[in-house]
């Protein structure tokens, strides 16, 4: 059946992405309140497709923006069909044509094989390959291989501020589960698939200095008079020392080392520091003694400075001594490291370390743990497998810097491991002007998740 499926896949590649543009149309920037009405049709637009592809849809109401929930109704799939939570997002990041965009965000257009557009790859593409999936093997099998709900939220992008309330009112529904997928990740390379094995957590921190009540004159007061941007930059020179490392007690003690056959096959992948600084647009790699370019953006935590502000900013002299200063601090924390711990440490440390003079206040900005999600779970070798049927070529393990909340919250509520799975590209210039999905990603991505709840049908269900 599967094939059969995967041939009406193929088929029909036109009439998907004439739907896909349709919902790439909706400007649902959840950040804007000018857009809450936009949002919303979003959100119905998917709760429209998913009745087309015949689950029972609804929208679920949040202070904020919605939620929609799919379920597969009885007789939809086989009776003993093992029970598959997808998760996505339909919101997107603010876009305008003045940021630099080459076509109008929210017009859709094909250009070089690639569909342009806010949130082609971020991140309605991407779960669009997975409601076309569906919706090819309904026309075809008229049943879907697993027992499927899918829960698409509307604040992704904004922090996932009511996604945890939504999770604990559908509990019922979602505690069954036995595995999570969620596409909102990318290949490796052009035809190089990936599956990402783990994500690095986050502590976020704003630290506000006090000094004088106000600015003082730096010539009648300076050098009599603590300055809080002097005593700031002291602290931040303390927080790493010559090899790269942050100096926090006990920072690394909990830290995983990673699987060495893991950073055998990472040096093989088809990449360089050179290909990889001029992507960034820096002259050369740069990071903690010991570790290669990927190893330090997956596998090491780390402590970096957001943003940084005191004193006169406006052109020529102001001779002032700063009654303030301020920094954000975002520190990407690896598996078995505990942001509360990690939390705990950082104040101890900073109050340690404030000079005499001046006064500190820590305010903290977000928190979510590391992921780690083991390889060789049944729901892991059917993605292995269904990238391979996908792409034509068998994917690598990956890890991911950067951080998703929710992963770690399905893991906490109700221990579900996440398979991550993308079809974009690392250049798809996600939040950036121009963000595209390449249409070859895009209907390998349709055929991968054709293949994917087969293959998750009949692992879990032998298990």
């Amino acid at each position: 059946m599967l094939d059969s499926v995967l041939i009406w896949a193929d088929k029909n590649r036109g009439r998907w992405l004439e739907d896909l543009q349709q919902w790439l149309a909706i400007p649902s920037i959840s950040a804007q309140q000018s857009h809450d009405a936009d949002v919303a049709a979003a959100a119905e637009w998917a709760m429209l497709n998913l009745r087309g592809i015949g689950l029972t849809a609804e929208m679920i109401s949040t202070p904020g923006h919605p939620c929609v929930l799919a379920t597969t109704p009885v007789g939809l799939c086989p009776l003993h069909a093992p029970h598959i939570l997808f998760y996505g997002h339909y919101d997107v990041q603010p876009a305008q044509i003045e940021d630099g965009w080459q076509t109008p965000p929210f017009k859709p257009t094909k250009k070089n094989g690639a569909l342009i557009a806010r949130g082609a790859s971020d991140d309605k593409g991407q779960v669009h390959a997975h409601l076309a999936a569906l919706l090819a093997w309904r026309e075809i099998a008229s049943e879907l291989p697993v027992r499927l709900t899918v829960l698409l939220e509307g604040e992704e992008e904004i922090g996932s501020l009511h996604l945890r309330t939504v999770m604990e009112q559908c509990k019922d529904q979602l505690k069954s589960a036995q595995a999570l997928i969620i596409s909102d990740c990318a290949q490796f390379a052009p035809g190089v698939p990936a599956i990402t094995c783990g994500l690095r957590g986050l502590m976020y921190y704003q630290l506000d200095v006090q000094g004088p009540e106000a600015d003082l004159h730096s010539g009648l007061f300076g050098g009599a008079v603590a300055n809080p941007a002097n005593a700031l930059v002291e602290m931040l020179a303390r927080l790493h020392d010559g090899q790269g490392r942050v100096t926090l007690p006990e920072f690394y003690d909990d830290v995983v080392p990673a699987d060495e056959e893991l950073r055998r096959q990472w040096r093989n992948l088809p990449f360089t520091d050179a290909q990889f600084a001029r992507e960034a647009g820096i002259a050369t790699a740069f990071g903690e003694t010991g570790y290669t370019t990927l190893e330090r953006r997956w596998i090491r935590p780390t402590l970096d400075i957001n943003g940084l502000w005191s004193g006169y900013q406006g052109p020529g002299a102001k001779t002032v001594l700063p009654a303030k200063a301020g920094v954000k601090l975002s520190m990407r924390l690896v598996p078995n490291q505990d942001p509360l711990k990690i939390a705990a440490t950082f104040e101890a440390f900073i109050k340690q370390i404030t000079p005499p003079g001046v006064t500190v206040t820590l305010t903290p900005l977000g928190a979510s743990p590391a992921a780690l999600t083991p390889t060789d779970s049944p729901a892991m070798q059917a993605a292995v497998e269904a990238l391979k049927i996908g792409f034509g070529q068998d994917p690598v393990y990956v890890r991911d810097g950067g951080s998703i909340p929710v992963v770690g919250w399905f893991k906490q509520m109700f221990n579900l491991d996440a398979v991550m799975l993308g079809f974009g590209l690392p250049d798809d210039h996600i939040h950036g002007p121009n963000e595209k999905l390449n249409l070859d990603g895009y209907y390998a991505g349709i055929r991968t998740a054709a293949a994917l709840y087969d293959l998750l049908g009949k692992k879990l269900q032998d298990g």
